[in-house]
């Protein structure tokens, strides 16, 4: 029996595919989650596939675009408390099964666990259209730092319940797909993440900017890049930081990114060059300019930004979880720490800080490790993945003597 796994030359040709994909993040929305579906979209679209994209609307002027491959559906949403940028999506069952019941997609893909997300499972087995997820956030780790600790339970079981309604849920490392399947996770696979090692690069390194830092050509630029938020841990990399100022008073903190921690840190630590939020090739050379990146977060579940810190040159720290314990190899391209290990984030800052030249090659290291994840391999994988989901639901629908026959004959 030929089985359900497509190689690179199956792809090219296999079934053009109508996915339907719902998401409540997309650009110009700044996070992870936003830029990974952008990528993941796109790499659908050059592979054949066309997509219909169902997404709160961001703005009152905003408009559906229709264009290439993608058509957009706008729905209703409210913004996020304490997380600005950001709407959750509200139910729209019933709009989606007028929508999916004139023009049927062949696939449903839902990228986020809202409302939305969870009336469009429900449109979708109603209409016995294929289902997979994504699960990008570990929203029941953020309750504990929002004051909502005790909900993290009944979170953590809604979006068990959540996933486990559809064909497959999409994850970006190992780790994460073998804890979730500790939890009771179902049908859960591996899609990684590349990054674009043309925009974050090396060269994008400014010393106009780090002047602009207050950084001298042989100081030192330490750059954290993300949501200036509690579950960033982000005291911790200022801890660390400290640490390092005491050794090297020449060192700079620069932090690029906002959230709500942005104005109690600018109140405590005056010294910290805050850039706020960058984009394209602005925060490409935000990362090059600096010479050691701290990521101390520990509810990522990859953390896009450790891959470009490493192709940007940069020589990362972080826990041992997440893309990190996919892709650094501890003092070989970088450096990591045992997950929940302060005492020791803190005095691997400071070796490093104190340690040019190690500092140096490890970046080196890291550019040539993010050279090798790319982009059009994921995509391959994406599309492979989804594929598989529609042709497992297309077998399921055909009796299994017209199924052996049709083999045959193939």
């Amino acid at each position: 029996m030929r089985t359900l796994d497509f190689t690179t030359e199956e792809l090219c040709q296999s079934p053009r595919l109508r996915v339907a994909l719902v998401t409540e993040t997309w650009p110009p929305e700044v996070n992870g989650v936003a830029m990974t579906l952008k990528r993941m979209v796109d790499g659908l679209i050059a592979r054949g596939h066309s997509v219909q994209l169902v997404r709160p609307r961001q703005t009152p002027a905003d408009t559906a675009m229709s264009t290439g491959g993608l058509q957009e559906v706008l729905s209703r949403g409210l913004r996020l408390p304490r997380y600005d940028g950001l709407k959750l999506g509200l139910p729209a069952r019933s709009r989606l099964v007028r929508e999916w019941s004139r023009q049927r997609p062949d696939l449903v893909h839902v990228a986020t666990e809202g409302p939305l997300g969870w009336t469009a499972v429900t449109a979708a087995n109603k209409l016995r259209l294929p289902v997979t997820s994504d699960f990008h956030t570990n929203f029941d780790h953020y309750s504990t730092h929002y004051g909502v600790g005790w909900l993290r339970q009944p979170v953590a079981a809604y979006l068990r319940r959540f996933h486990n309604r559809t064909a497959a849920t999409y994850v970006p490392t190992a780790a994460l797909a073998r804890n979730l399947g500790d939890q009771g996770y179902e049908r859960v696979e591996v899609i990684s993440r590349g990054v674009d090692t043309r925009l974050y690069s090396p060269a994008r390194r400014s010393e106009d900017l780090r002047r602009q830092w207050g950084v001298g050509p042989d100081a030192l630029a330490v750059v954290c890049v993300g949501r200036i938020a509690a579950e960033k841990n982000l005291g911790l990399a200022l801890r660390a930081f400290a640490a390092i100022r005491q050794q090297r008073p020449d060192a700079r903190m620069v932090l690029v990114g906002d959230g709500p921690m942005r104005a109690g840190i600018a109140r405590e630590h005056p010294d910290v060059v805050q850039a706020g939020m960058r984009h394209g090739e602005d925060l490409a050379a935000h990362y090059a300019s600096g010479d050691l990146f701290l990521f101390p977060s520990l509810t990522e579940t990859f953390g896009n930004v450790t891959l470009e810190a490493m192709a940007s040159g940069l020589c990362v720290l972080a826990y041992d979880y997440a893309a990190a314990a996919e892709v650094i190899a501890d003092l070989g391209n970088g450096a990591v720490v045992r997950c929940g290990d302060e005492q020791g984030f803190v005095e691997r800052a400071l070796q490093l800080a104190l340690a040019d030249t190690l500092r140096a090659e490890l970046g080196v290291q890291a550019r040539q490790t993010a050279i090798g994840i790319d982009w059009e391999a994921v995509n391959d994988h994406f599309s492979a993945a989804l594929l598989r989901a529609w042709e497992g639901h297309r077998r399921a629908k055909v009796p299994a003597t017209d199924l052996r026959a049709r083999e045959v004959q193939g």
